[in-house]
Order: C-alpha cells, then structure tokens, then sequence
C-alpha cells in the first residue's frame, strides 16, 4: 500500500510540472529552433560529465529532468539511479515514466514528456525501447520535447537510439559469435533509432569494448554518413551541426568520404578512410 502511495504522488508531482511547464513555454514556442543532445558511450558517470549535461541543459535555471527507463527490464532500478545522478548534482525536479508496449499513454504523461527539460534514456536494450516507442505518441512527444529547445540525452543503449540508422547489436550472417571479428558486408544489423542525427551512426562503449571491426564495416557501407565511437565515460554535446567532446576518454569518428567500398565476397576493402580521434574539449561538426 505504501509502495502504491508513493507511486501516486510521484505521479502527480511529474504530471503537475508538466503542466506547469506548459503555461510557461505556449507563448513562445516559435523561438526554438531545436534542441540539444547529450549522447554517453556508456560506462561509468562521473560528476564532470553530469555537471556538463546539466549546465548544457539549462536545468538549473528551470524546468524539470524526465528519466524515461524503458530499454531495460529493470526499470525501478534504472529510476533510481537515474534520478540519483541529478539529486547528488543539485536537481531536485526530476521524474520518471515508464512506458509499457501496447498500453496508450494518458495527456497528462505525453505532456510532461514534450515539456521536460531534459530527457534521460538509461541503458538497456535500445531494441527494447524503440519497441515502445516508435511511431507512437510517445515518440512524438520526446521530438516535441527537442524542437523546443530541450536536452535529450542518453546513455548506452540511450545512446544507440539517438541516430537515424541505429546499431541493434544483432549479427546478421554470425549470430552465435560473441563479438565482431571480421570487416565485412551485411553482418551489421541496422533499425530505424530516433532519428535526431540523420548524417551519423553512433556507438558506444567503444574503445573498451573494441567495437571497431563493426564500426569499421558501417563505414564502408554508409560511405556518406559519419560513424562515431563513443568510449565509456565519455559523451558528445550535439547542437546542430556542432559537436563538442566532454568526459575521461575519447571519440572516433571514421569517413568513408563517400567512396563506395571493395568488395571481394562479403569482404570489405576500401582506400582514404578519414579518422579521426577527438578528446575533451575537441569540437568537430556532423558536415
């Protein structure tokens, strides 16, 4: 009973500034001109980085952060430690939804999302979340929520979602082996993410995980878009077409410069791939 208590007034908190947010921002919807993303290759999250996330979010002056925990199946977990993140930084306006496949969202809930300062996507399975959401109101709302000029940031499998063309994890051609071990085509499985980056891929955990042979084969496949490896503890600050890194480690990012690969088989080949290694504070743009 107590559980169900607190669930109810945590309910009523969220939707309450939801509300809230609404009246504030109906008069001047037309000044945003689209938002920011916040995009963590996984890993730990130390202060540094929070801080970053909520200085570029503009949280501290006002509004609310709406923790959104649907790629796990830990959702109260994912809550908890969502939410612990911004308390332990000074933000004490944040809430959390969790969303359930094939159930409708109520008004009140879609509203707290499009009016949320800051949207958090903890890891998980970015498969599971996209389940949830795609072409739903929920959808919607988180794109409502960014053309207003808020944060939608990620982490892990948050960020995984974050690109047009998002990686699922799934090996097309070697499903039983536990990593990528060959650069070559049609292995790489591909689903529709967000879409808030159109002209990138993105992937995390990068560096630790050496998740180059994956990224490597993208590149060559999608010889026009960028491909970007975002290490652990490590984050890219989007703003149109604008870059910046901030955090411990670093971010690749590979171009084919739109040369259409080799081929030999399903093997890839190609010549004058552009890399390029960016650490804190380096600025790069998404062109």
């Amino acid at each position: 009973m107590k559980k169900t208590y607190s669930a109810l007034l945590f309910s009523l908190f969220i939707v309450a500034l939801g509300a809230c947010s609404q009246k504030e921002t109906t008069t001047s919807e037309t000044t945003y001109s689209g938002g920011k993303l916040f995009i963590i290759g996984g890993g730990s999250r130390p202060a540094s980085l929070i801080n970053s996330m909520i200085d570029e979010s503009g949280i501290r002056e006002a509004g609310y952060a709406l923790v959104l925990p649907m790629a796990t199946t830990l959702p109260d977990r994912a809550i908890e430690s969502g939410k612990k993140q911004f308390t332990d930084n000074g933000i004490l306006a944040v809430g959390a939804i969790n969303f359930i496949e094939g159930e409708t969202p109520t008004k009140a809930q879609l509203d707290s999302v499009r009016n949320a300062k800051l949207i958090y996507i903890p890891g998980g399975s970015q498969n599971r979340f996209m389940d949830v959401v795609a072409g739903t109101e929920i959808e919607k709302a988180i794109w409502e929520s960014f053309n207003k000029g808020n944060m939608i940031a990620g982490t892990s499998a948050g960020a995984a979602v974050m690109s047009e063309k998002m990686i699922t994890g799934t090996q097309l051609l070697r499903p039983d082996d536990s990593g990528f071990k060959v650069i070559e085509q049609g292995n790489t499985d591909l689903a529709d993410g967000l879409g808030f980056i159109k002209n990138a891929i993105i992937d995390q955990h990068f560096v630790v995980r050496s998740r180059f042979n994956r990224l490597l084969s993208l590149t060559m496949e999608n010889p026009n878009l960028k491909c970007i490896g975002i290490d652990e503890s490590t984050a890219i600050v989007v703003s149109g077409d604008k870059v910046k890194v901030v955090g411990l480690s670093q971010v690749l990012v590979f171009d084919a410069q739109g040369k259409a690969p080799n081929l030999q088989g399903v093997k890839l080949g190609a010549k004058d791939i552009n890399l390029s290694i960016y650490l804190d504070g380096d600025e790069f743009s998404l062109n």
